[in-house]
This record gives C-alpha cells, sequence and structure tokens, in this order.
C-alpha cells in the first residue's frame, strides 16, 4: 500500500495550517513591499537627480546581499526557528525604508535601500518562511503548501503595488515609503505564527551534519543545475519587477500602466503559485521547471514582436505573472525531495544566492544597457535566450533521493 493511501493527502495539522498562513502573511508583506521599488525609479530618480544606471545598481546590490545573506540566515532558521529571524528581519527591513525615505543623495539610498534592505529581507521571505514550513507538512503536500506561501508574495504585489501607486501620486515617494515601513512593522507579531523550533520533520532522518550536506550536494551535479536555472529565474524577476514602469513610461504609456502591471503579475501569479506548487506535487518538478521557463522565453518574445499598447503590456503581465513566481515551490520542491529536510533552509538559501546574482545583473545590466544605448532591447532579447536556456539545464536533474551510505554497524567484541 502507497504512502498516499496510508496518509489522506488532505490531512494537515493545525500547527502546519497556522505556520503555513501566518507564513504567507509574513512573504505577503516582504515580497509586496519589495516588488513596488521598481515605481520609485523615476520620481525618486528626478528628485535627486539619480540615473537608472545608479539606481538599478542599488537594487542590483539589494537582491545580491539579499542571496549572499541567504545561507547563513536560512541555517540558523534551522537550527534555532524562524520566528526570532523574522522579527530581526523585519526591524532591519524597516529601518532601511526609513533611512531611504530620509535619503537627500544616492549614498542614502544604497545605504537602506541597498544595504539594509538586502540584508533583511534575506530573514522575512521564501527560504527561511518555506524551510520551516518544509519541516512540518507531509511529504505529498509539501510543495503544494511551498505554493500556498509563494502566492503570499504575489497577494502582496498585487495588493501593495496599486496602493504605492496611490500614495505615490498623491503624496510623494519620501511619505510613500514611510507609510510602507509601517506595513512591513506588521511582520514582527504574525511571526509569532512561525516562532519556535519545529518539531522534527515529517518523513525527515537525522542526515549528515551541515558540512557533510554541503560537500554531498556540491558534489552532486543536479545542485548546480538548479542553481543554473534559478539564476535565470532571478535575472527575470528583477528586470520585470524594476525596469518594466519605466520602460513603459518611455514608451509614451501612463505611469498607472506599469503599476497595474505589476498588480496583474502579482495576481495571476497567485494562481500560478499554487497551481505550479499543486502539479509539482503529483508530476516531475523538473519537467514543470523546464516548461516553465520555456513558457517565459515564448511570453517575452510575443510582447516583443506584437504592437505595444496598454493592452499588450496587461496581457503580458498576465501571462508573465502566471510564470512569475511557479518556480519557487517547484525548486524548493526540489530540494527537499533530492536533499532532505534538515538542512533545507541552508541548502534551499545556497540555491536562492543564485537567484539573486541573476536578479543582481537583471537590475544592474538593464539600466547599464538603457544608459548606454537608450534602450532595453538587448536585455529583453537576452531574457529570451535565458529563458530556453534554464528550460534545457533542468531537464538532466535526478530527481531521486541521493544516495547515501548506512551507517557500518560496530561489532560486538
Amino acid at each position: 500500500m502507497s504512502d498516499a493511501a496510508i496518509i489522506p493527502p488532505a490531512k494537515l495539522s493545525n500547527r502546519a495550517w497556522i505556520m503555513i498562513l501566518a507564513g504567507a502573511f509574513i512573504v505577503t508583506l516582504s515580497m509586496g513591499v519589495r516588488q513596488a521599488f521598481g515605481l520609485f525609479l523615476t520620481p525618486l530618480g528626478l528628485d535627486l537627480e539619480v540615473d537608472r544606471q545608479t539606481f538599478g545598481l542599488i537594487v542590483a546590490a539589494q537582491n545580491l546581499l539579499f542571496g549572499v545573506m541567504q545561507p547563513f540566515v536560512g541555517a540558523w532558521a534551522d537550527k534555532h526557528g524562524a520566528g526570532k529571524v523574522a522579527v530581526v528581519g523585519a526591524a532591519v527591513y524597516a529601518a532601511g525604508l526609513l533611512i531611504a525615505a530620509t535619503a537627500a543623495s544616492a549614498l542614502g539610498l544604497a545605504i537602506g535601500f541597498g544595504a539594509l534592505v538586502g540584508l533583511a529581507m534575506a530573514g522575512c521571505t521564501f527560504t527561511v518562511i518555506l524551510g520551516a514550513v518544509g519541516k512540518i507538512v507531509p511529504a505529498e503536500k509539501r510543495t503544494l503548501a511551498f505554493g500556498l506561501v509563494t502566492a503570499g508574495g504575489s497577494l502582496g504585489q498585487f495588493l501593495v503595488v496599486p496602493a504605492a501607486q496611490g500614495l505615490l501620486d498623491a503624496l510623494d515617494w519620501r511619505l510613500t515609503l514611510f507609510a510602507l515601513a509601517g506595513l512591513i512593522a506588521l511582520i514582527a507579531p504574525l511571526a509569532l505564527g512561525v516562532a519556535g523550533k519545529p518539531p522534527a520533520a515529517l518523513g525527515q532522518d537525522d542526515g549528515p551534519p551541515i558540512r557533510e550536506a554541503l560537500r554531498e550536494a556540491f558534489a552532486h551535479p543536479s545542485f548546480w543545475l538548479l542553481n543554473a536555472g534559478f539564476f535565470v529565474c532571478g535575472f527575470h524577476i528583477a528586470f520585470v519587477g524594476t525596469h518594466l514602469p519605466a520602460y513603459i513610461r518611455d514608451e509614451g504609456l501612463p505611469a498607472q500602466t506599469g503599476a497595474y502591471a505589476l498588480a496583474l503579475i502579482g495576481l495571476f501569479n497567485i494562481a500560478g503559485s499554487w497551481l505550479w506548487g499543486a502539479w509539482g506535487s503529483k508530476r516531475s518538478k523538473k519537467g514543470l521547471l523546464g516548461l516553465l521557463y520555456a513558457l517565459r522565453g515564448v511570453a517575452i518574445a510575443i510582447f516583443l514582436v506584437v504592437p505595444l499598447s496598454s493592452m499588450s503590456v496587461l496581457i503580458f503581465a498576465a501571462a508573465f505573472g502566471f510564470l512569475w513566481l511557479g518556480t519557487v515551490p517547484l525548486t524548493n520542491g526540489l530540494v527537499a525531495q533530492i536533499y532532505g529536510l534538515r538542512h533545507l533552509s541552508a541548502l534551499g538559501g545556497i540555491v536562492f544566492l543564485s537567484h539573486q546574482v541573476g536578479a543582481f545583473l537583471g537590475a544592474w545590466l538593464a539600466g547599464l544597457a538603457f544608459d548606454a544605448t537608450g534602450s532595453y532591447g538587448p536585455i529583453w532579447i537576452a531574457s529570451i535566450a535565458l529563458g530556453f536556456m534554464a528550460a534545457a539545464v533542468n531537464l538532466p536533474i535526478r530527481e531521486a533521493p541521493i544516495s547515501r551510505a548506512a551507517p557500518v554497524p560496530v561489532a560486538a567484541e
């Protein structure tokens, strides 16, 4: 009899549901605010005389710090629980937004928007929260649970981005950042839902110590294929999230179209994250990742060849939104499936670092290309090629759990 027949797939403990819902709301706030950053490029740049390359570099540095800290913060969360990490992350996140709101130059933005927000997001976004959730849900429901939490980030994007644009229109960018800092402060009470060291994960063996787990993963080719694919995801997300609103305004469309596009990406990714996660519970995760990345390449190619209009922007946003963060439950699901649960946050954090290296390049190179050529064209073309490359590198991944030698019993004397 299969495990699925023994454990009804719909059954989750009350503790698991509390953690899933609290985690989803934490990600709603942290990622919702993060996805609004692209709206600030034009008004902030005009006020502080910051060009797009500089703004792009600041956001790129934020993404890189976010990724660099992820393995360390993830390891801390694996040992001490996600609640403490989320509270510290929220405090630093809010402080960074307040410093950015009072900035008088690019230096203030680099400290607040770049350094502090980048460091803080490592503690209150996907890797820490998914690591906690993954340890408390049954294996057959894990990818779906990851999808539900990931959908929280999209709900935040759908709700926060239009609200931020409304505040920018009614007030100014500084007061808007103050308001966003207030939203981030709400993460602290929500962290109670993920607080405490989780109980032993369902179906988890002790696993190797962290150093052996790292050595094991680094020697496994599939680990690096996962990293390569997630690198492309980060490139796409940072480029589109940071520069799409400015691209739309450059083409003569209203600023509201850019805000609506980001919101629509979030709306459609609510369904996308849940569906990709649900499919990943039943089908090959590597195959779904290959399909998702290929569809991204197709969506961008179609967007570039059809005449640009508000309608074409919104259709692209809906299509790309469905593909936006569906990579997250599938990628984290593969990390758990192949390498086990004991060090899920740490190993998932390393894979997420690759995502953030891609995000660094996507945000920075797009600004660099625009300032050099007056166009985002080269980055759009690169994004198409990277989508198909990511589809190809996911296909050779071996999805079976990594084989570990059984401990040799000590002979009795």
